[in-house]
């Protein structure tokens, strides 16, 4: 694992690997993206009409951090604070249908690949993807 991603701005870094993952169509978000909430701990659907290739970008860069991950460690990652009506706050998974498709848009393009038993893992051209967007984004400070 290479530090340049690491010691890369991580919202700058997503951004520009957003950027890519659109213009390069390796993503693609699916017709029911602008309706659906992120989450049962959100309120409302996401502002941004660019969320899908955020979150893309966000669970590569996710994935090259922290090792092998599934969809439910994912969830977990991506979750938050709910609070229904006047009950205390809880923790609430973020939404695994989101992720799921996510990840598999990824793997289509190889970005990504299944580990047995393990969860997904970052390919050599998901790697190359990262550290050459790093690389970039350090240079540009």
């Amino acid at each position: 694992m290479s530090l340049t991603v690491m010691r890369a701005d991580a919202q700058k870094l997503i951004e520009r690997v957003a950027e890519y993952l659109k213009t390069n169509q390796l993503v693609k978000p699916p017709a029911w993206a602008m309706f659906v909430k992120t989450g049962v701990h959100k309120e409302r659907p996401p502002t941004n009409p660019d969320w899908w290739y955020i979150r893309a970008a966000a669970v590569l860069r996710k994935l090259y951090v922290k090792g092998p991950l599934g969809v439910s460690r994912l969830r977990k990652m991506y979750g938050g604070r709910h609070r229904a009506n006047q009950h205390p706050p809880h923790f609430a998974p973020g939404s695994g249908a989101i992720i799921r498709k996510v990840l598999q848009q990824l793997e289509n393009a190889n970005l990504v690949t299944k580990a047995d038993k393990k969860g997904r893992t970052v390919t050599a051209k998901g790697r190359k993807l990262l550290e050459e967007a790093a690389r970039a984004v350090i240079a540009k400070k």
